[in-house]
């Protein structure tokens, strides 16, 4: 990785721009700095066309201006963070702004200032980087550093919204009067701007509100989920393939290789892959994947691909990795399938929230009881949760720009809520034998099956967004054998 140029000594702290670097200075001499500053072409967009959903976040910032009319609203996008020493992590802009702005570049901040009739809406960003004070090859975040920004009058075109400079915004919030109320936790720089304008509980109710308003999904947020779907699926299939590779290796060549596919057709994996093989499956969140892939075993594959707007995927299968599940892992398998079936079969306008958890639950209690692991009947099973030691989770979440989304919303809105068409929620039941729980035969421990797919209420029921992947084990085990084959 390349070194920022910076001044010779701390004494030239005049100078517009200075970086340091390991505790040395390096010179800039007054005929380079001027040679940098002319030469350039002009490269000014203009003409550009509106993102794809510029209408929809218009719409949203509608909805949240008739919500808290007459008081000023702050949602910033967030910061970089550093990674190591002076190395950051990749950007990921904040749900709340994404999802108002269509916008991803870090710093940003979208304010909606209240007026007669609503709110003007402006999105503050970083300006392209200056060519007269040398910002632009001097500077770490310049763009010889690290890319072209879009001009302040790109970014109008581009989103459809007023832009000014962000630098200008801290001393603007100071300076203004009103009630204010901010999404907080991204940018420490603005919530140090409004300490003394903002107060905890209005700020989570802002919080709420739009963590609420992500519970139905628009035409575009539909289409961005199932685009993510049909990603995952292909990513699904590229790990069926290389599986002869995972068992020379580790479960970091499924990882790899999912990832790869997220990022080609994509913007990153939603969340942190569980790439779990034997009787890691029985972890929930297994994201080491570092360990074995071992012919004879199950992989528990947890993964989905972000698309480019930010809307993830999230779904789940249980391989056999050699193509073909044991009696034992069919059993199993067999019976999460049907708990899922019995979830999904849930998933319906106007029914309760938790009719898809209480189905799949009801189905893997009955499992135990036939299976002589826990006491009948099912009924007292449930009532005490008895289940719980082997099914462990809920049997699914809302999904959208947040793998978990909408988890600010509050319980009436949320788990105690009735389905309504364009909420999209996963599915995703589980039973998982720990490699050394004494309770069941050992033929069972160190297995761990879960299958998850993402359904979107209709009209008229639901639709599987991903049901390009089979899901019955005899279906399973013949499209691996045709990928394979």
């Amino acid at each position: 990785m390349a070194e920022e140029l910076t001044p010779e000594t701390p004494d030239e702290a005049e100078e517009p721009i200075k970086q340091r670097k390991n505790g040395l200075y390096q010179g800039v001499s007054d005929e380079l700095a001027e040679n940098m500053k002319s030469g350039w072409a002009d490269t000014e967009l203009t003409g550009l066309a509106p993102i794809a959903q510029a209408a929809h976040t218009a719409d949203r910032r509608a909805a949240l201006s008739a919500r808290f009319p007459g008081e000023r609203l702050v949602i910033p996008a967030g910061n970089l963070k550093t990674r190591s020493n002076d190395t950051e992590y990749s950007f990921r802009a904040s749900t709340e702004y994404a999802y108002l702005t269509g916008d991803q570049t870090h710093d940003g901040v979208l304010v909606l200032e209240p007026v007669k009739n609503g709110h003007e809406a402006t999105i503050y960003l970083l300006p392209r980087s200056n060519r007269e004070n040398g910002e632009f090859w001097l500077d770490g975040m310049g763009e010889l550093w690290v890319g072209r920004r879009n001009s302040l009058a790109e970014a109008e075109q581009l989103l459809g919204i007023p832009a000014k400079d962000v630098r200008e915004l801290p001393q603007a919030l100071k300076d203004a009067t009103g009630s204010v109320r901010a999404v907080r936790g991204h940018d420490a720089g603005i919530e140090a701007a409004l300490t003394d304008k903002v107060t905890a509980e209005r700020d989570e109710e802002l919080r709420v509100y739009l963590s609420e308003a992500r519970l139905i999904k628009d035409a575009f947020e539909v289409a961005e989920l199932q685009k993510a779907c049909d990603s995952t699926a292909r990513g699904f299939e590229d790990v069926v393939k290389v599986l002869d590779k995972a068992e020379a290796t580790s479960e970091r060549y499924i990882e790899g290789t999912f990832f790869l596919r997220a990022r080609v057709e994509g913007n990153d994996v939603g969340y942190g892959s569980i790439c779990a093989a034997g009787p890691h499956a029985c972890t929930l969140h297994w994201v080491r994947n570092d360990g074995a892939v071992r012919s004879g075993d199950l992989l528990l594959l947890d993964a989905g691909v972000e698309t480019t707007e930010l809307y993830t995927a999230d779904v789940t299968r249980t391989l056999p990795i050699n193509g073909r599940y044991t009696d034992i892992q069919r059993k199993i398998y067999d019976a999460v399938y049907e708990a899922q079936e019995a979830g999904i079969a849930a998933v319906k306008p106007g029914a309760a929230y938790r009719d898809f958890h209480d189905a799949a639950q009801r189905v893997l209690a009955e499992k135990l009881v036939e299976w002589g692991l826990v006491e009948g009947p099912a009924e007292r099973v449930l009532e005490l949760g008895l289940q719980r030691r082997w099914t462990l989770h809920g049997t699914g979440h809302m999904l959208g720009m947040d793998v978990h989304d909408c988890a600010a919303a509050r319980t009436e809105a949320y788990v105690d809520t009735t389905l309504e068409p364009g909420m999209c929620l996963t599915v995703e039941p589980g039973l998982y034998f720990q490699a050394d729980d004494l309770t069941v035969p050992e033929e069972y421990r160190g297995i761990g099956v879960r299958i998850e797919d993402d359904i979107l209420v209709t009209e008229d029921g639901n639709r599987n967004l991903s049901d390009a992947l089979p899901r019955r084990s005899d279906e399973v085990e013949a499209w691996m054998a045709g990928l394979k084959g």
